[in-house]
Formats: C-alpha cells, structure tokens, sequence
C-alpha cells in the first residue's frame, strides 16, 4: 500500500470527527449576503443561521497571502497530488481560513506553526519554507511529524501541535470536496438492480408474475421513471 492510501485508511476515519463547527447567532445584518449564499450550490441545504455565519467568517481575513501561499505548499506536502488533483485544487487552503475563523482557538498554533517554518528554514537553508526545495521541506517536516502517542498533544512543542492540526486539516479539507470524493469513489446511495424473484423460487412456491405487473415493476429500462397511480390504488405507469 502506498503513502497516500496509507494515510486515507488509517487517518480518514479520525479527522473529521475532531472538527466540529461551532454554533452561529441569527440577525439580519448580513440578510443581502445570505440571499446570495442560498443561490450558491456549495451551500446547499444550509439554515438561514448557518448561512448568516458562513458570510460573517467569509467576510473576515485571518491567513495573509503568504501564509496561505505556505499552507498549499505544506499540504501537498502532507498529501501529494494525484490524478484527481489535490490539496490546493480542493481547496484546503481557504478551508483553513475558514476553519480558524470558525475555531479561533487554532489560530495561535496554525500562525505560530507557520512562523516556525519560515524560521526552521531560513536558519538552516536561508530562504523561506515555501521555497525552500522539496527535499529540504521534506527534512523539516520529519522532524515534527512523528511524536509520542503517549503523550497528550496540548504537551507537545507548538511545532508539533502545529504539524499534526495541519495533517488533520488538509485530511478533513481534502476528503469532504468534490475533489476528493471524487478520489475515494463514493458514489453516495445507489439502488440496487432488483430484476424480480428467481423463476425457480417462484415455481417452487406456485406462483408467478402478471405480465401486466412484471412489464411495469421489473423493466430496468423505467427504473428512473416515476410511478403513477388511479384513485383506487392502481398502478397505472
């Protein structure tokens, strides 16, 4: 198994339940703003409370442009592109934006974390992280990877708690977009193909199939259609 599926198996499952959204406050300040997030698809199915809080967060700026420059950088570290793309073309850059309005206890640690690297870097290679050549990024970062299960997180050094938000974030930003989805396969609900009970079932019980019945419940060729019924309970179509 490679590195990628590696950290899809063993992590996925863990990181989106330790990112919880926190509660939003009704009003009507923002009502122009919430109209045009109901007509945006990405927020489908939002509340009107949910809504008023997207566009307050949207509103803010938290990350600058270098951070956020960094962030693509380091998550495509954390996750390397495939062919269905990755980190930066799903969008965890603005994901991690989001969330540290959202959380703004993580902020300390991602802007901290994110002046460690710049500071890691030009000590020991002169230049910032985000330029900084791969395989001198890579060194960094083993360095605040790997850390002692044993110990609770709030424990660690800041660059450790740092590395191991990020991991957890690029997981979560990456795995719940289109674009990820799209690299796990899922496919959401799907009916099943049902083409009637077997003949020699029914056979073995003396029954068998209206004709009338079987053309209309059993052609997989309608299954999309919508089914129709008379007032008396009849299936019509």
């Amino acid at each position: 198994m490679d590195r990628r599926k590696s950290i899809k198996s063993i992590l996925l499952g863990s990181v989106a339940g330790g990112l919880v959204l926190h509660g939003c406050k009704p009003g009507e300040e923002n009502a122009d703003v919430v109209q045009n997030l109901v007509a945006d698809d990405t927020y489908f199915g939002r509340t009107p409370e949910e809504l008023e809080e997207i566009a307050k967060l949207n509103a803010e700026q938290f990350l600058n442009e270098h951070e956020l420059e960094t962030i693509s950088v380091l998550s495509n570290l954390i996750l390397p592109p495939n062919e269905h793309g990755g980190p930066t073309e799903a969008g965890v850059p603005e994901f991690v934006e989001f969330m540290a309005k959202d959380i703004p206890e993580l902020q300390t640690t991602l802007r901290g974390g994110l002046m460690w690297l710049d500071h890691k870097s030009n000590t020991e290679y002169g230049t910032e992280f985000k330029i900084t050549p791969e395989a001198s990024q890579k060194e960094i970062l083993d360095g605040i990877a790997f850390y002692d299960t044993k110990v609770p997180m709030d424990d660690h050094p800041l660059e450790i708690q740092f590395f191991n938000l990020m991991r957890n974030l690029t997981l979560c930003g990456y795995y719940t977009s289109k674009v990820g989805i799209e690299d796990l396969g899922y496919k959401g609900n799907m009916p099943n193909i049902w083409d009637g009970v077997p003949q020699e079932v029914l056979d073995q019980h003396g029954m068998a199939y209206d004709e009338e019945w079987l053309a209309k419940c059993v052609d997989q060729s309608k299954r999309g259609d919508i089914a129709v019924w008379d007032d008396q309970g009849n299936l019509l179509t």
